[in-house]
């Protein structure tokens, strides 16, 4: 069963009250058939390498290759069928936070949004909580110290509540102030168990050249990455995001193949966006890739795969991720001693039954771990 994530908390307030009246402790309630699998992974049970996927619902969660994934990270909706498979295979799972306070100088209201998130993660059984910051944040403002601290704040009181949870926070691909979001990465990282870095969207603001571009290029992934552990910051507390989509860019004026000028969309200042294109999952670009005009063309500036069709007369220009690209990423992990890889989003790849869309998807798997079984450090 799937709920929206407001539903899911009502539902989480009402055991916590049916709870009560009936003299059970609200995580005593277990929607699993195991009692065994309401129960969230212990403190000792870590990972070498994190793997990281984020649900977007649907039923695709059956057929992810659970032996590499260390986390699931849900969406908006909570589904106890996710919680019990995950916690079947060993793998922690993670509600998204709610927004943030607005009045974040408070500590009080501060703390009222940590003791509801954190009832709610521990009503339903899950092992942490996912924050996504998104605010625009400027240098000299309150607000940065304030976000560190919530942070700081909500680490501290999940994992006393409940031994071995995971906080973990999404940033962007560089910590150079992309897209205004001027956070203190270093305090921030200090704070929480892991930084999801956001290694895509790189094109959403353009200075230069209005032309269609990878949406993560090798040399901006790695980039980014150095600029975090440049601030002082723990590599293995870093994860490096991947994308399972790509960017479909209709064509102003098409040149030749890698030469699609764009529409200006001028996003904070940038003249020019990725704003103007489409995201398209990994799965839609497998089926449209054998129909296009170009077929597979690799760009080894940015070594990334793109491609050109034609629809109403316009011309289309297509920057994804495949396999070649994500294991060209997966070894800036060992370069730089990454805690980790994360994928945006599980959905992103074709689970039917066809020979072809099978072996498709699982060298996407395999793209993302150098060895076909997570490394577990500790037991349950």
């Amino acid at each position: 069963m799937r709920w929206s994530l407001a539903l899911a908390q009502f539902v989480a307030v009402l055991v916590m009250w049916i709870g009560g009246a009936s003299g059970l402790q609200p995580w005593e309630w277990c929607p699993c058939t195991s009692p065994d699998m309401c129960i969230p992974l212990p403190a000792d049970h870590q990972f070498q390498v994190e793997v990281i996927v984020f649900d977007h619902g649907g039923t695709d969660y059956q057929h992810y290759d659970w032996s590499k994934i260390t986390v699931v990270v849900l969406d908006d909706r909570f589904s106890k069928e996710i919680l019990c498979t995950a916690h079947a295979n060993n793998v922690r799972i993670l509600m998204k936070g709610t927004s943030i306070p607005q009045s974040l100088v408070s500590k009080h209201n501060r703390q009222i949004w940590i003791n509801r998130n954190l009832g709610f993660v521990k009503t339903l059984h899950m092992d942490g909580i996912f924050l996504e910051l998104r605010d625009i944040i400027k240098h000299g403002t309150t607000d940065k110290e304030s976000l560190t601290h919530l942070i700081n704040e909500t680490t501290k009181a999940f994992h006393h509540a409940i031994a071995g949870s995971q906080i973990i926070i999404n940033v962007p691909w560089s910590p150079h102030c992309r897209d205004a979001r001027c956070y203190d990465y270093a305090g921030i990282a200090r704070s929480c168990d892991f930084l999801f870095v956001m290694s895509f969207d790189m094109q959403s603001q353009m200075w230069n050249e209005c032309f269609a571009k990878a949406n993560a290029p090798y040399g901006h992934t790695y980039s980014g990455l150095s600029a975090y552990i440049n601030l002082g910051i723990d590599s293995r507390k870093l994860v490096m995001g991947v994308p399972w989509y790509g960017y479909d860019y209709p064509c102003k004026h098409f040149i030749e193949p890698g030469r699609c000028k764009l529409e200006p969309v001028p996003v904070q200042g940038a003249p020019c966006s990725s704003e103007v294109a489409k995201q398209i999952p990994y799965k839609e670009v497998m089926e449209q890739l054998p129909k296009s005009l170009t077929g597979r063309y690799w760009d080894d500036n940015y070594k990334s795969p793109y491609y050109v069709y034609k629809a109403n007369n316009i011309y289309h220009e297509v920057w994804y991720d495949d396999p070649e690209s994500i294991s060209l990423k997966s070894t800036i992990m060992k370069k730089l001693k990454l805690g980790g890889i994360g994928v945006w989003f599980g959905a992103g790849l074709n689970y039917s039954f066809s020979p072809k869309a099978a072996m498709q998807t699982e060298d996407m798997w395999n793209a993302l771990c150098p060895v076909r079984k997570k490394w577990t450090v500790g037991t349950i």
